[in-house]
């Protein structure tokens, strides 16, 4: 088989691809640990804005739908105080979640969840537990959070 004559132009050609290819791979390598130490805090940032914004539509939620039975920011009323201590740190988000959504069956404590025949997504279902666990923090020690305040 003949030889094929060299080709400058074409040699020049694939020089400048396979430097530009060492280039382009050098940046990609410079670029993923900029990255790995951008993104946690990009992602912190976001999630702490998205749990902001839970929690204030939880607590206008909780104005419409709740108040009447459990007071003013969950402090109790013909219901239990959910703004307790001892409400919140027994209960798990999950267990919060469930009983705004499937209520609590002999007692007037419905089921707010779409697919119970309640008026919430699950979306605002979230909201409202976010928005109740917000409250833990300076949450009151009130061992009688179960009764209802006259």
């Amino acid at each position: 088989m003949p030889q094929r004559r060299a080709d400058p132009h074409l040699e020049a050609s694939t020089n400048r691809w396979m430097v530009g290819g060492v280039v382009l791979m050098a940046l990609l390598v410079l670029a993923f640990p900029a990255y790995r130490l951008y993104e946690p805090g990009a992602r912190a940032a976001t999630r702490d804005a998205h749990q902001a914004s839970l929690v204030e539509q939880g607590g206008r939620l909780f104005e419409i739908q709740c108040t009447g039975c459990h007071g003013l920011q969950g402090r109790g009323g013909s219901a239990p105080a959910l703004n307790s201590q001892q409400f919140l740190t027994g209960a798990s988000d999950a267990q919060i979640s469930s009983l705004i959504a499937v209520g609590i069956p002999g007692s007037p404590m419905a089921a707010y969840s779409l697919d119970h025949g309640g008026p919430l997504t699950s979306e605002q279902i979230e909201s409202l537990a976010v928005f109740l666990r917000s409250l833990e923090a300076d949450a009151p020690d009130n061992p009688d959070w179960r009764t209802p305040q006259p």
